[in-house]
C-alpha cells in the first residue's frame, strides 16, 4: 500500500488512529494546535484585509484518494498585513470540517497557498445548499474517472474568484492540515459568509466522499481573531 493511502476516514485507520499509523503523523494525535476547530467566541480584532488576487488557470483536477483537487498553475496570490500567499491547490471537503458555534455546513472548500519560505495559509469558504455554483458547476463536469490521474484540460480555464462570497471578512487563528501529516504552524482564514452549491452539486460529490471530514479538534488555549 502506497505511504499516502496508510489513512482514511474510516475506522481503523480513520482520524482517531492517524496519529498511531506513521512516526510522522505523530502531530495528528499530541499535537496543540491541530485543525479543524469550532469556532466560538472569537475576538474582534483590527485584522488587516484579505486581498485576492487571482487569475484564471487551465484546469488540472485529481481525485486523489481522499478528495478532489484543484492544482493551480502559479501567479495568483492573497495578500494579508504585507505577507503574500500564493495559491497552489485547492480541495474539498464534505461535511464541513469548519464548525462556527457549533453549525456545520455541507461541505467546505480549502484554498490553500504558501509564501517564498513554504510557510502555509489556507482560506476556507463554507458551502451551504442553495443555488448552483457557476464554478463547481464546471469541475464537476470533468470529475476524474480514475483516482490517482491528474486530468488536464487545457481548453477548460477556471478562477478560483468563483469560490468567494462577496464579503471577505474572516476568522483567523493558527492551526494544522486536516490530514496527515497535520503539520502545524498553518495560518487560517475561515470567511465568515458561506457561498452557494446546489443539492445536485453537493449530491454529486457525496457518490465520491459521503464524509472525508476531520472531527474538530480541541483549541488549548488557541484565541481566535474575528475582523471587524
Amino acid at each position: 500500500m502506497s505511504p499516502e493511502h496508510a489513512w482514511d476516514y474510516g475506522v481503523p485507520r480513520g482520524p482517531s488512529h492517524w496519529g498511531e499509523l506513521e512516526p510522522e503523523f505523530a502531530p495528528c494525535k499530541n499535537g496543540h494546535r491541530q485543525s479543524p476547530i469550532d469556532i466560538r467566541n472569537p475576538q474582534k480584532a483590527d485584522l488587516p484585509p484579505i486581498r485576492f488576487d487571482y487569475k484564471p488557470s487551465p484546469l488540472n483536477i485529481v481525485d486523489n484518494g481522499h478528495t478532489i483537487m484543484i492544482n493551480y498553475n502559479p501567479g495568483s496570490f492573497i495578500t494579508v498585513g504585507g505577507k503574500r500567499y500564493e495559491l497552489k491547490q485547492f480541495h474539498f471537503h464534505r461535511p464541513s470540517e469548519e464548525r462556527i458555534n457549533g453549525k456545520s455546513y455541507e461541505m467546505t472548500v480549502h484554498l490553500v497557498h504558501t509564501d517564498e519560505k513554504g510557510n502555509v495559509a489556507v482560506v476556507a469558504v463554507l458551502l451551504k445548499k442553495g443555488e448552483d455554483n457557476a464554478l463547481i458547476h464546471t469541475l464537476w463536469k470533468d470529475l476524474p474517472k480514475e483516482k490517482e490521474k491528474t486530468e488536464s484540460e487545457k481548453d477548460v480555464q477556471i478562477d478560483a474568484d468563483g469560490l468567494l462570497p462577496p464579503d471577505h471578512n474572516y476568522y483567523t487563528f493558527f492551526g494544522s492540515l486536516t490530514t496527515p501529516p497535520c503539520s502545524e504552524d498553518v495560518t487560517w482564514f475561515v470567511l465568515r459568509h458561506p457561498v452557494s452549491v446546489s443539492a445536485a452539486e453537493i449530491e454529486q460529490f457525496s457518490k465520491l466522499y459521503r464524509n472525508d471530514a476531520r472531527p474538530t479538534q480541541p483549541l488549548y488555549g488557541r484565541v481566535v481573531l474575528e475582523s471587524k
